[in-house]
């Protein structure tokens, strides 16, 4: 089991360069940000397409097969199961629907009526003259009429099934909103990288040095965390393989032996995570890193191109579409 492999999060593709590669990072930031704001407050129809749209860039940027099939091969069938559950899950609406007619007329009809308070008279005859004599069709209540459309709430019902307009509704947002979380954020992390984040983000954040915010060490805090994810993952993976060498019988173990077990590896894999970051804190140390702001390194120049401000464009084109028919 290779988790660096089939399970590429986080991590960037170096080879080959993509269309995307080649856009400035602070361009795909907001995108990013576009990607994630545009779902609020948005029609099923225009989520779905969002989906699409994403599944769309992926294939027109030409990234290798083996690097986002499984990704999202696993995105797509959470996001089914998520719609499914959804779907069939209880709408939250507990209502009694309550018929337009009595369950049986002639024995309603039958019945001796209540006595109840007189209505007060109204405002153009306050004394009530002649209210005897009115005519009785006014106080009849019209008939009603079968609807002329054919609208259902509950659209499907078979059995302990039963699926709603509103089931349905929250079945595609939860399942939308779940994959273009993930899989657009993979796909910017997947195509920019990590020093190219963090120089975007120092560009972007760069008013904010004027109420003093610790903008470069908020971006070198940033750049550290993105270069740890694979050495995570890697310390997973070989603890992982560690445990299968060993041909465990986790059977004759037992459930108490097996925690015990995996309360061992989870404490060894703390210890290595924290080994590892000593580690990088010493290289820093010799190689004579005091502070952010005395020992700067420029690891990416940023320059808008013309792929760049087509890309803006094309973002004005997108909010303008979500906001005319999302």
């Amino acid at each position: 089991m290779d988790l660096l492999r089939s399970l590429p999060l986080g991590l960037y593709l170096e080879q080959p360069i993509t269309w995307l590669h080649y856009l400035d990072s602070r361009v795909k930031f907001i995108w990013l940000m576009s990607f994630l704001a545009a779902p609020l407050l948005a029609n099923p129809f225009s989520r779905l397409a969002l989906v699409v749209l994403l599944i769309l860039l992926t294939l027109s940027a030409r990234i290798p097969l083996r690097v986002w099939r499984q990704q999202m091969g696993w995105l797509l069938t959470l996001s089914f199961f998520v719609f499914v559950l959804t779907a069939i899950a209880p709408d939250g609406l507990a209502l009694n629907h309550q018929s337009r007619l009595p369950p049986n007329e002639l024995t309603f009809s039958e019945q001796s009526p209540t006595q109840t308070a007189p209505a007060p008279n109204p405002w153009y005859n306050p004394f009530g003259w002649r209210s005897h004599s009115s005519d009785s069709s006014l106080t009849q209540p019209p008939s009603l009429r079968p609807q002329p459309t054919d609208y259902r709430y509950v659209l499907f019902s078979a059995g302990p099934v039963t699926i709603t307009r509103r089931s349905l509704d929250l079945a595609v947002r939860v399942s939308t909103v779940l994959f273009t979380l993930i899989y657009s954020t993979n796909l910017f992390l997947l195509t920019t990288a990590p020093e190219e984040i963090t120089a975007g983000l120092e560009s972007l954040m760069r008013p904010l040095r004027r109420l003093k915010v610790p903008v470069t060490e908020i971006t070198l805090t940033l750049t550290l965390s993105l270069r740890f994810i694979p050495l995570v993952l890697e310390e997973v993976q070989n603890l992982f393989r560690s445990v299968r060498t060993r041909a465990i019988n986790w059977k004759k173990l037992g459930v108490r032996r097996s925690l015990q077990v995996w309360l061992i590896v989870s404490e060894r894999l703390l210890e290595n995570l924290l080994l590892r970051a000593e580690q990088i804190a010493k290289a820093m140390t010799v190689r004579g890193f005091t502070s952010p702001n005395e020992h700067r390194v420029q690891w990416h120049q940023l320059r808008l191109r013309r792929c760049d401000w087509l890309a803006i464009a094309s973002l004005i084109v997108f909010w303008g579409a979500r906001l005319a028919w999302g």
